[in-house]
């Protein structure tokens, strides 16, 4: 049953962010290249939606410094983060920076897109849908390439990255409860 007086007191909106405040999501970059140049944002939202054909969905709030580039691209990259990424996490977060300043965190794909090395795994899509949800935009995405660490041991040995409660966490095998 709702608290009635959580409700009176506190706005739905705000009881939102409260409730998922605490609701851990995984970290990815996502990364284009737009005709304003490349861009990258750091998303908790990206979700694997189907497998055949493969697709993803994520995400934008229009309060992002980096929404009105990604609006005009029809493939971007998403990088999947494990805690070594950590970095290019908090570059891809961070606002009024230049993002691709230190060319060593990155290359480009033949097909012009920026891909960050330090992702365990990308995946190369074209956006299929556009969805405008009120002050952000749902995206869904068709994958089309991917890249995957081959290193088993990398793989074994990966600590997830994971947001929640606005702060970065590292999920390692001493993290497991079950």
């Amino acid at each position: 049953m709702p608290n009635s007086l959580l409700a009176e007191v506190i706005p739905i909106s705000s009881q939102l962010k409260l409730a998922f405040r605490n609701h851990p999501g995984g970290v990815a970059v996502i990364t284009a290249k737009s005709e304003q140049g490349n861009v990258a944002l750091t998303a908790t939202s990206v979700t694997s939606v189907n497998a055949e054909p493969p697709l993803l969905a994520f995400s934008v709030s229009a309060l992002s410094s980096s929404s009105p580039k990604i609006q005009t691209v029809d493939h971007i990259v998403v990088h999947l983060l494990d805690a070594d990424g950590i970095e290019v996490a908090k570059i891809g977060a961070t606002s009024g920076i230049d993002r691709f300043a230190d060319t060593s965190l990155w290359s480009e794909l033949e097909t012009g897109e920026p891909v960050f090395h330090a992702a365990r795994a990308w995946l190369r899509c074209r956006i299929v849908e556009r969805v405008d949800a009120s002050g952000s935009t749902l995206y869904l995405a068709e994958v089309l390439e991917t890249s995957i660490s081959d290193d088993e041991t990398a793989q074994e040995a990966s600590d997830g990255l994971v947001y929640v409660n606005r702060t970065w966490h590292r999920l390692s095998e001493d993290s497991r409860i079950g």
